[in-house]
């Protein structure tokens, strides 16, 4: 004979209940986040290759974001470099346009704006630190902040006050990239030619290519030019054309780098896509599906709930009665 107990069938009723509402708790977070899973422990064997993808996908985002730092840095010096050719190529034209017209009563003035047009390319700043300081980034580099502060300097090289360490970024697993320039090296050359144009015109005699310009006096820049001054500035302008294509130069290697950086992002965005693609394959959840799971769980929930309200009126105390 087989024995009916109310309390084994309430506590079938209330598993079955326990386990349909467990059911529809899955599928509403797997609705939420469109994932089978709301952490590694619910992939089962799956838990190990989306842990391999996962810290894949944190070195490339990583690697995004530090080459999107380096492209902006980068975009960054390129307008500081344009500045300085700017200022150099002005000092240039302005020594043709004086010369030609046989008159240089305001070339000095001239030439200090065209120098103050360098300095401050040369003391860029980005995101708060100079860009050609080096390693010490927060110290301006050109520290002349006119031509007359050039000639106070014992020498060229002691007007800038950046270091020797060039910035280098790593943009990806197997590549670091040299990213930094130095104020001195791109701005030394041009910082000469001011400095040189400066000292001739407080009297001091100057050697250029191995010729020596002695002038006349302090003060001779001015007026009209004779034979020493006219070779003396043209002599000047031809410093002028090496520093300035010197500065083309680093201003053209600083857009290849741009463009190998630029690649290497445009490489690890398709294949941060790639990846997104692969994780959502291994931990995604059909919407629909969830949906019909969630549905068959609550008509399971609804089922168990009447069985539990009907056992309420058909206990065996009832019948004994």
């Amino acid at each position: 004979m087989t024995r009916v107990a109310t309390h084994g069938n309430y506590q079938s009723a209330l598993l079955s209940l326990m386990n349909a509402q467990g059911r529809a708790q899955q599928a509403q977070e797997r609705i939420d986040s469109e994932k089978i899973a709301t952490d590694m422990s619910g992939y089962g064997r799956g838990a190990e290759q989306l842990t391999s993808l996962t810290s894949t996908q944190a070195r490339l985002e990583g690697f995004i974001s530090t080459g999107e730092a380096v492209k902006a840095r980068l975009s960054a010096q390129d307008l500081a470099m344009s500045r300085i050719y700017e200022g150099g190529n002005a000092a240039r034209e302005a020594i043709a346009n004086s010369l030609a017209a046989g008159r240089i009563d305001n070339l000095m003035v001239e030439l200090g704006l065209n120098y103050q047009t360098v300095q401050g390319g040369l003391n860029a700043e980005h995101q708060g630190s100079y860009l050609f300081a080096g390693g010490q980034s927060d110290i301006a580099p050109a520290t002349a902040a006119t031509m007359a502060d050039l000639t106070a300097a014992p020498s060229t090289a002691a007007t800038f006050a950046n270091d020797t360490l060039k910035q280098k970024s790593r943009i990806d697993e197997k590549t670091t990239v040299e990213t930094g320039f130095l104020a001195s090296e791109i701005g030394g050359p041009l910082t000469e030619v001011f400095r040189n144009i400066q000292a001739f015109q407080n009297g001091t005699a100057v050697t250029v290519g191995g010729v020596t310009y002695t002038p006349a006096g302090a003060g001779t820049l001015t007026g009209q030019p004779d034979a020493n001054v006219t070779a003396f500035l043209k002599a000047q302008m031809g410093e002028l054309d090496k520093a300035n294509a010197g500065l083309t130069n680093q201003t053209a290697k600083n857009g290849l780098i741009q463009n190998h950086v630029e690649t290497a992002l445009d490489a690890q965005e398709n294949q941060k896509i790639a990846l997104q693609k692969m994780m959502q394959d291994k931990s995604g959840y059909d919407p629909a599906r969830a949906i019909t799971d969630l549905q068959m769980a609550q008509v399971a929930i609804e089922a168990s709930a009447q069985i539990i309200n009907s056992l309420r009126s058909t206990s065996l105390l009832n019948l004994l009665r």
